[in-house]
């Protein structure tokens, strides 16, 4: 058991909390870094924003990756150097970008003419890597559909930021959330790889790689353990990329996701028919409040039921708490509950370090968002 469960079988909650262990965000941070010493870690910060766990990762070397200006100024609040946080977002707002130059911000993303003409009027000069749309087909939460351009339109976009007095240091991608094993990168790889060389080619002196995210964390599916994920996913960047000189890596799930759990409680336990095989089990906490990765029954999320991890179990349907029919984590894919579940049970959701405070909603029906608690000891 690690100190997380433990923590939440001592003691009650009055509502869903996220309970966090900074020190395991620690862990995952320095197995990823072993792994790959010489590439520069940009936390995905829209992951888990939490002050303490900014700071944590600031102390510890980790740079940023913001989408907004409020994460930009939640980690220059955390301690954050302008030169180390990168405004990721391909949408940004021209008010947004006159802030964030106004803060010392000079590295930014693009992936459309429109947005690289914002650029080139409100940080004009400032360095540019363009993001590459590639396919994500063994992700388990695929990103290939709202953000890059296609590979074809990649130089097209690096001679329109040259034109405009901007500097295009790069290529940026993304292989998807949760993309379990190192070689489901490669297609990916040789995908950019083959766009990197052309813009060479075309005399683009690129040095700037932003290979993205997709470290995984463990929702009952094997993974590669980090440190080897993150060096073969290094050796196989440095035999594809002739000179790249800064690799950027944006782990959010892969750093924080192990590193906290939810306390919740089982409401009702029913039963659609008498006899009925499938019982539904409805939480305290659903897609509303923090599970939205359920979308799709994406992520799987897994159970403990605290005093009863020994009994039988049984397929059930788990929904949240809310008046909407939506609100329905696992319908197709059943969740083993015990047997003898019942409303009161207090259940621990693990792994939701990620995605979860921050998806949770103000108080959809009435419903308080996530409480979160922080553990540094």
């Amino acid at each position: 058991m690690n100190k997380i469960e433990a923590y939440i079988k001592r003691n009650s909650f009055d509502r869903p909390t996220l309970v966090l262990d900074l020190n395991e965000v620690e862990s995952n941070y320095l197995d990823l870094k072993r792994g790959m010493p010489d590439a520069h870690i940009h936390y995905a910060v829209k992951a888990n924003p939490h002050p303490q766990i900014l700071a944590k990762l600031g102390k510890l070397g980790c740079k940023f990756d913001a989408a907004s200006m409020s994460e930009i100024q939640m980690c220059l609040d955390a301690g954050a150097k302008p030169q180390d946080i990168s405004f990721g977002n391909t949408i940004k707002r021209p008010q947004d970008i006159i802030w964030a130059v106004a803060q010392g911000i000079t590295l930014f993303s693009a992936d459309a003419e429109e947005e690289l003409e914002k650029l080139a009027e409100h940080a004009p000069g400032c360095k540019v890597f363009i993001r590459l749309l590639v396919s994500s087909a063994e992700a388990e939460w695929p990103l290939s559909r709202k953000f890059g351009c296609s590979t074809s339109y990649a130089i097209p976009l690096l001679n329109h930021a040259k034109n405009l007095g901007l500097d295009p240091v790069g290529l940026s991608f993304h292989v998807g959330s949760q993309t379990r094993h190192p070689h489901m990168w490669y297609d990916c790889l040789d995908m950019v790889a083959a766009v990197w060389e052309h813009a060479q080619a075309e005399g683009h002196d690129l040095w700037l790689l932003n290979i993205g995210g997709g470290f995984p964390a463990y929702y009952g599916k094997e993974i590669t353990e980090a440190e080897q994920y993150s060096a073969t996913i290094m050796s196989a960047v440095q035999e594809r990329f002739k000179g790249v000189k800064y690799v950027m890596a944006e782990p959010g799930r892969g750093l924080v996701g192990s590193a906290g759990a939810i306390a919740s409680e089982c409401l009702l336990v029913s039963r659609k028919t008498p006899g009925d095989p499938v019982r539904w089990v409805y939480l305290n906490v659903g897609r509303f409040s923090g599970l939205a990765e359920c979308e799709d029954e994406a992520i799987k999320y897994q159970f403990v039921v605290i005093g009863r991890e020994l009994e039988p179990t049984s397929p059930c349907v788990v929904a949240g708490p809310t008046c909407d029919s939506a609100d329905v984590m696992y319908l197709k894919k059943k969740v083993k509950m015990p047997t003898g579940l019942k409303s009161g049970d207090k259940v621990i959701i693990k792994t939701c370090g990620a995605y979860t405070s921050t998806y949770s909603t103000v108080a959809f029906n009435g419903f308080p968002p996530l409480e979160v608690l922080v553990l540094d000891a």
